[in-house]
């Protein structure tokens, strides 16, 4: 999020002015962008240990990331309301939920919401078969159909929307598009979230002590490990597609 941080003589600027005010380490919490910041300083010879931290769950090195399980929930609570109105004057709703890169929170929050189907960067859903889920639900008898859709898939919710517009589409319900931004990023974290934040900060905090650095904070197969920070910037984890193939079972 800072371009000067990019280049080698904004990182070497960064290093002197932590020297400068005597910070003798640093802990790095974030996801992909903020943990290959966090390498770059480590090759620099930067005492650096990272914690793993960010609401799109796609971080090598953490089976689950701190802010996902609140991030989850608010997008949650937000579909099940837009659920009853949407119940009440039978519509279908587009439901856009974060997810520049990695289509997990649309994913998961859509299958614990119920959606008719979910749309993600890792799997193309052409509009012709989002306009197929709505009409199926219609033709079911259901008093609403939605949709939930990651910010980074093919197509967002406007321009699904905008596409239903311009071609006339027959969806049988009246169609809305909603887009629930940021504030899916802020209020109080749940209290998973708060316990899983406290477990690696500590670990993190060991970590510096015994003098270990360059290493990602994350959880792994229901406990506490630490990551190579090489490793975690030189691997992709990888949406199951399994998750994707129930979410359209669970859509028929």
């Amino acid at each position: 999020r800072c371009p000067e941080f990019k280049t080698e003589e904004g990182r070497r600027k960064a290093v002197h002015e932590l020297n400068k005010v005597g910070i003798e380490a640093l802990v790095v919490i974030g996801g992909n962008g903020s943990q290959t910041g966090s390498y770059e300083l480590w090759k620099m010879g930067y005492p650096v240990v990272g914690v793993a931290s960010t609401i799109d769950n796609d971080l090598y090195g953490s089976d689950i990331t701190i802010g996902v399980d609140t991030a989850l929930n608010i997008a949650l609570e937000a579909i099940d309301r837009l659920k009853v109105t949407a119940s009440s004057h039978e519509r279908a709703f587009l439901v856009e939920v974060m997810g520049r890169d990695s289509g997990y929170l649309a994913l998961m929050s859509g299958i614990a919401g119920g959606a008719e189907g979910v749309c993600i960067p890792e799997f193309e859903t052409s509009p012709e078969a989002v306009a197929d889920l709505i009409q199926m639900a219609y033709e079911r008898g259901k008093k609403h159909a939605l949709i939930v859709v990651a910010e980074g898939a093919k197509y967002d919710a406007a321009e699904l929307a905008k596409y239903f517009e311009e071609h006339g589409e027959d969806l049988g319900f009246a169609l809305r598009a909603t887009t629930l931004g940021h504030v899916q990023r802020g209020g109080m974290p749940g209290a998973y979230d708060r316990l899983l934040g406290t477990r690696l900060g500590a670990e993190a905090t060991e970590m510096i002590k015994q003098g270990t650095f360059g290493v990602l904070a994350g959880h792994l197969k229901g406990e506490v490990r630490t990551t190579p920070l090489d490793e975690v910037v030189s691997n992709h984890k990888q949406l199951d597609p399994a998750l994707f193939e129930l979410a359209g079972v669970l859509a028929k």
